[in-house]
């Protein structure tokens, strides 16, 4: 009886100490990226295919060429022109590459422009194997 309490005891701890260790694990910052956001004229003629395929719906996606890293973020179609989007983070940690990016709207006189858009953003960074976190 006695070792069943231990092996109960026992794994109850486990667990614990395990969940512990799974709810308090913290995210690192390593470093943040260097980036360039790209001109329409300057991304790959694949990755745009792509862009103009999914550019209606929101859309978060990631390319690369073995060479560079490009991480692109859409806002889907919009009613008027005059968005854009600004990139609020980049950064490494020994997981995943973070991203946070925000739609900033429109001036006051752009508003009257009822030409629907469509905003997207692609950075390129250094190729990094990591797995892209869209924040």
């Amino acid at each position: 009886m006695k070792r069943i309490i231990l092996c109960v005891l026992a794994a109850a701890a486990i667990a614990m100490l395990s969940g512990c260790t799974f709810l308090s694990e913290e995210r690192i910052k390593l470093r943040d990226l260097d980036f360039t956001v790209l001109s329409e004229e300057k991304i790959p003629e694949e990755l745009m295919t792509i862009i103009e395929e999914k550019k209606k719906e929101p859309f978060q996606i990631t390319y690369t060429d073995k060479e560079y890293l490009y991480i692109c973020t859409g806002y889907g179609e919009q009613v008027t022109g005059g968005y854009s989007i600004a990139v609020n983070e980049l950064y490494l940690t020994d997981t995943a590459v973070y991203v946070s990016t925000s739609l900033l709207g429109p001036e006051s006189a752009d508003k009257s422009n009822k030409t629907p858009s469509y905003p997207y953003i692609v950075i390129k960074t250094e190729y990094i194997d990591q797995t892209v976190i869209f924040e």
